[in-house]
């Protein structure tokens, strides 16, 4: 028999304590003959197996929450021959935990405990789950059988469910629970409102949140009984059936809604009152002091008395009297029994009645004064007061009141008083202790008309004189108010006032009051109101639109009011102003654009806060405009023909009113009207797509007009010129020979922006184009080849059989011959979309990378005919590194030139980015005759950052000359260079360097990324780390111009350098194209500069950087990720400073 397949689809359907339910299935034609082992292992148990006839089985006997592999094998017909085993493993569900019981119940934590039988109890966790009606649930977790829970609600119901988990942590079996209350908190403030001879009043309260479910337990001791019990559904009892006059201890316990859980007892101890009964005489003789008994007069009744007093001599002080009260004392002479007592002899009067309380002015004029008070005596109802009234120089006087408030008239204006008030008893004669208050009545002004508006300004308090003419100092107390804030006051001493911590553009209302010299007696107040000065924006932004002639504003609203603002734009020519409406949320963004503006136009643009008549300082900033397409021309190229398969197209430059023009474009028409319409030409037809037939208009030549100006297209008369049909090639497009004897129209489009594909071609959607109309249609002359062809065609046939015979022999003694010669003609561009990149890599990969060789091999002639005219000058050779890297003339950096025509020299090209044709300069490292040379070229070309990919000496053989001071400032040639900050990191280095030019007043920094981890001719030990590289430069450059490239340099300018802006290149492709092209973007590279991208190792890693980045995206879900970008964000915290040290880490 064969051997059967293995089973398919293993899953536990079923997972229990003691047992699981296992199924699978079988594909095999043979299955129905198949029976099936289960093979079931586990640490600590012997293993075991079962059969079945079946795609499924059931286990049983297993221990609770272990961890069993359970490997199922499908058995042949033999009973013999067995598949491959498929394995599971899993635990089975532990076992309901046992005993749970509450150790402690506390008011805001419980004890829990509870027991495993479980052989495997010692791998299991335990999860408690705490449910209450009116709290979130929440969860804790136990490694012991044991837990506290805490953070408990006092008297609340809580269930507790205690769950096992197993040691894979997965989901628990069924938990066992417990539900209980825990205990309330004790009662609080236990008071006897009431305590009788027989009866007590108790009354407490509680806090619990759980109280409107409690019950209380009033608990009744005294010496002599038997304790005994009462409940109460409220916070209060009345305790009946009591003894008089004893002690009693009452503790009071709150009870849980089960009727079982107490809180702590809180206890309260009293006597109840003594029962007295007195002879009939007492109803007249028994008011006496002290405490309140029970007399029964002749009709029966209850009334209360005051108590008792004995004294052993002839006086007696009595206390603890209700002020201003009516007593009558009663005093007995006592013998010496203590119980026959002499007639009694009375005397009644009153207690003085307690001083006033809380004496104020309520208000103080010029002539009169109101003032109140309060009493708290019991017996104030029956009181009237006396208010004294004195002061220096007038004769003292009294008033009377019946309530407790007076106006007391006819005072003199500006003069101190002294008011003093006594409560009186209702005898009209006893008085308590007098209460006084001591002020100045307010004083009287009067002032010339003009001073009203003239004597109170923002800042200062003038000085007035009153009508008797003398001059009185006074003190300005300022209070001032503002719509939505509280008053507040200043005070002066001098008649001026500096007034701070205002809000900007807000009214403020500012009233100066003139205090006399008790410092509380103020004339009447004079108000001005007036605005403050509004504050300027922040964040003031100025951003062009895309594409329109249109400006952007952004600015953050400014702190305190404002009631608008003020936009002014201008030029040297033009000017507009406009008010726009208010902002309200302090540091909101607001946003406002303004439009019919020109295209490609600096303006100054300026933002003014204003409130009410005030205006902030402006904010100012200048911004250009955007471009757009450049205006049609409206005359069309003239177009002649120079031959029977050329013609010339002769046209203006457009008008660069809507921004400088960039390149132009010929169009050729080969069928009119086509391509002459109204709409746009497509710009992506080529001559190969012509050829084809594809298409009867197609872009034959593109013009940058930078190079235009320095070239053989510009004439005299400043037209461009280009000949048609010539054959060769520019960027993407080949300039084909045209046909004889057929008519051809042209056709000129002018761009402003221009984008082209990885394969030259013009992108027309991103770029920004007019076009001319056609011109005049031409029609080429005959080729004069043929007429001469019809004579000589007679001696080509007779030439035609010696030639066969020459060919058939010469095939022969090829045959045996090797050709080495092989004709190359590279493809220029591999574009791979992103989702297919790994598939050919894996394939590029296989075979120790053959097929990347031979890719690389194909880039080898690519750029090597281009002529090097300057490298090779001998004047120029000692000025390069290494003889076989040498700049070509059409990409090369040119300087200013000086005395020599040699000195524009320097072994650096331009290359292209991704959006620039000129985003980056690869050089040399300098050696040490050009050092001045490399500093010149970074001045001239503007550079801001400077990537350095090699150290200056590696394997003892110098690769670069050290071009920067160390710390100090150094000369070269007319420039001053000077380190200002060094940050060392273990893989690169961060300097940043102030460049000054002697001849020029301007300095500006540059920045020094220096990579120190990349050996020569090799790839550095990981792809992130060069990507994190790459994203600290690209993150830096973002804040430079746009116009400024990023100098690359390693020793060669070649290897490590053209795989830095290849790979810069194609991040930039992947994230704005969804597509890679790396054989494109270094055989670009190649037609700029000589072995960029110098070893087979660098194009493998490059691809390798590619694959990884892509699997980034893939996992991440996200742009391009940077993993390790703590060096950045570090050096973002880091500010320079004017010195620095050398060593790791970082230096002010």
């Amino acid at each position: 028999f064969t051997e059967p397949s293995p089973i398919l689809n293993l899953v536990a359907q079923y997972i229990g304590p003691e047992k699981v339910n296992l199924t699978w299935t079988v594909n095999d034609t043979a299955s129905n003959s198949y029976t099936y082992r289960i093979e079931i292992k586990s640490d600590g148990t012997a293993d075991r197996n079962l059969m079945s006839n079946v795609t499924r089985a059931e286990i049983a006997d297993l221990q609770p929450g272990t961890l069993y592999t359970f490997t199922v094998f499908a058995v042949a017909a033999d009973a013999q021959t067995e598949g491959e085993g498929v394995p599971i493993s899993l635990y089975t569900w532990p076992s309901p935990i046992l005993d749970l019981k509450a150790e402690y119940v506390g008011l805001s934590y419980v004890n829990l405990t509870w027991t495993v039988n479980d052989a495997a109890s010692n791998s299991y966790t335990y999860r408690i789950e705490i449910k209450s009606d009116g709290t979130a649930d929440r969860n804790l977790t136990s490694s012991v059988t044991k837990a506290e829970i805490a953070d408990l609600q006092p008297g609340t119901l809580y269930t507790f469910t205690v769950f096992a988990k197993p040691a894979n942590n997965m989901s628990e079996e069924l938990g066992l629970s417990a539900s209980l209350y825990t205990r309330p908190s004790p009662v609080l403030d236990l008071t006897a409102p009431y305590i009788g001879t027989e009866i007590v009043n108790l009354a407490w309260t509680v806090n619990d949140a759980a109280l409107n479910s409690y019950t209380y337990r009033i608990e009744i001791k005294s010496d002599g009984t038997s304790p005994r019990n009462l409940t109460s559904n409220v916070t209060r009892a009345e305790i009946a059936d009591l003894q008089p006059g004893t002690l009693y201890t009452f503790t009071v316990f709150a009870v849980a809604a089960d009727a079982q859980t107490e809180g702590e007892g809180v206890p309260i101890s009293l006597y109840t009152s003594k029962s007295w009964s007195l002879p009939p005489m007492c109803v007249v003789a028994c008011v006496l002091l002290y405490s309140t008994g029970l007399c029964l007069p002749a009709g029966g009744s209850e009334f209360s008395i005051v108590a008792n007093l004995t004294s052993n001599v002839t006086r007696a002080e009595i206390a603890d009297l209700q002020p201003g009260t009516l007593y009558t004392f009663t005093v007995f002479a006592v013998a010496a029994d203590a119980q026959t007592e002499g007639e009694g002899v009375p005397i009644s009067l009153y207690t003085r009645p307690s001083p006033i309380l809380d004496l104020k002015a309520e208000y103080v004029g010029l002539s009169y004064v109101n003032l109140t008070w309060t009493v708290n005596d019991a017996a104030s109802n029956s009181y009237t007061y006396r208010i004294e009234i004195k002061s220096d120089g007038t004769a003292d006087r009294n008033l009377t009141s019946n309530v407790t408030r007076a106006e007391i008239a006819d005072l003199q204006p500006g003069t101190l008083y002294t008011f003093t008030v006594f409560a009186v008893a209702a005898d009209a004669q006893t008085e308590g202790e007098g209460v006084p208050i001591s002020l100045y009545t307010s004083k009287s002004w009067s002032l010339p008309p003009m001073c009203v508006v003239a004597c109170v300004l923002l800042y200062s308090t003038g000085l007035c004189l009153p009508a008797g003419g003398s001059e009185f100092s006074i003190v300005a107390c300022k209070e001032i108010k503002s719509d939505g804030t509280s008053p507040r006051n200043l005070t002066s001493n001098v008649t001026r006032a500096e007034i701070a911590d205002l809000q900007p553009g807000t009214l403020y209302t500012f009233t100066v009051f003139a205090v006399a010299a008790d410092a509380q007696t103020e004339g009447e107040g004079v108000p001005i109101s007036l605005y403050t000065i509004p504050a300027s924006v922040t964040s003031f932004q100025c951003e062009p639109v895309v594409r329109e002639s249109t400006l952007t504003l952004k600015w953050k609203c400014p702190i305190g009011n404002n009631s608008g603002f003020k936009i002014k734009i201008f030029n040297d020519t033009w000017g507009k102003e406009q008010q726009i409406s208010r902002c309200t949320g302090e540091n909101s963004e607001e946003t406002f654009r303004i439009g019919s503006l020109n295209y490609f136009t600096t303006y100054n643009v300026s933002i003014t806060t204003l409130s009410d008549t005030k205006e902030s300082s402006p904010v100012q900033k200048m911004c250009k405009t955007s471009i757009t397409d450049p205006p049609a021309p409206t005359k069309g190229p003239f177009v002649k023909a120079i031959s029977h398969t050329s013609l010339s197209v002769e046209f203006s430059d457009f008008e660069s009113v809507n921004g400088p023009l960039k390149a132009y474009a010929v169009i050729i028409i080969t069928e009119a009207p086509e391509g002459c319409g109204s709409s746009k030409p497509q710009l992506n037809n080529t001559y190969k797509d012509f050829k084809q037939k594809k298409t009867a208009t197609y872009v034959t030549y593109v013009v940058d007009t930078g190079q235009a100006n320095e070239s053989s297209l510009r004439s005299r008369n400043r037209t461009l010129t280009v000949n048609v049909g010539t054959g060769n090639t520019v960027r993407g497009y080949e300039n084909g020979p045209l046909s004889p004897l057929h008519s051809y129209r042209a056709r000129v489009a002018g761009f402003t922006r221009i984008n082209f594909t990885e394969a030259d071609i013009i992108v027309g959607e991103y770029s920004y184009a007019s076009f001319s109309p056609c011109s005049e249609q031409v029609l080429l002359p005959q080729d004069p080849g043929l007429i001469a062809g019809a004579v000589i065609g007679c001696l080509l046939a007779i030439l035609a059989v010696v030639a066969i015979g020459g060919y058939i022999f010469w095939k022969r003694r090829r045959k045996d011959r090797r050709n080495t010669e092989m004709s190359f003609s590279p493809i220029k561009s591999k574009l791979i979309k992103v989702e297919n990149f790994e598939p050919y890599f894996k394939k590029q990969q296989a075979d120790s990378n053959c097929g990347f060789a031979e890719e690389y091999e194909e880039l080898r002639p690519a750029g090597v005919h281009q002529p090097k005219f300057a490298a090779e000058l001998p004047e120029n050779r000692g000025k390069n590194r290494y003889n076989n890297v040498l700049p070509y003339d059409i990409s090369r950096v040119k300087l200013s030139a000086r005395s020599l025509a040699a000195d524009d020299y320097i072994n650096a090209n331009y290359m292209p980015g991704y959006t620039s044709k000129k985003a980056f300069i690869a050089a040399q490292g300098p050696l040490p005759n050009t050092i001045d040379d490399f500093w010149r070229m970074i001045w001239e070309k503007n550079i801001y950052s400077i990537v350095m990919l090699t150290k200056c000496v590696e394997q003892a053989r110098t690769k670069c000359e050290q071009y920067w001071p160390d710390n100090q400032s150094m000369r070269y040639g007319d420039i001053i260079v000077t380190t200002i900050s060094e940050i060392v990191l273990p893989e690169w280095t961060i300097r940043d360097f102030s460049v000054e030019n002697s001849n020029a007043s301007e300095i500006h920094t540059v920045r020094q990324f220096h990579f120190t981890s990349w050996p020569d001719h090799g790839v550095p030990e990981t792809t992130d780390l060069l990507i994190n590289f790459r994203h600290l430069v690209q993150e830096y450059n973002s804040q430079n111009p746009v116009d400024s490239p990023t100098l690359v340099h390693c020793s060669a300018g070649v290897g490590r350098t053209g795989t830095f802006i290849a790979i810069d290149r194609l991040i930039q492709q992947i994230e704005m194209e969804n597509t890679v092209d790396v054989y494109g973007v270094v055989y670009d590279l190649r037609m700029h500069r000589p072995l960029m991208v110098q070893t087979e190792d660098q194009y493998v890693f490059l691809n390798q950087c590619v694959m990884d980045i892509i699997r980034s995206q893939k996992d991440k879900k996200a742009d391009l990720i940077y993993q390790n970008m703590t060096a950045m964000a570090i050096y973002e915290n880091f500010t320079p400073g004017p010195g620095f040290g050398k060593a790791n880490g970082y230096h002010a």
